[in-house]
């Protein structure tokens, strides 16, 4: 799956960084401000974040 800038995104292994916007994207490193995790960057070929369609 390919993130771009404004997507948001769940960590599958850490709910309790509650919901995530993606930030940037470049090859296979993604940044993301997560409401309680803060800005995190993620290496995609050790993460497969899911994606959120409707925030709830």
């Amino acid at each position: 799956m390919r993130f771009e800038p404004g997507m948001l995104v769940r960590h599958p292994d850490r709910a309790d960084w509650g919901l995530g916007q993606v930030q940037s994207a470049i090859g296979a490193k993604v940044t993301v401000n997560f409401e309680n995790g803060g800005k995190v960057v993620i290496n995609l070929a050790n993460v497969v974040l899911i994606p959120v369609f409707t925030a709830r």
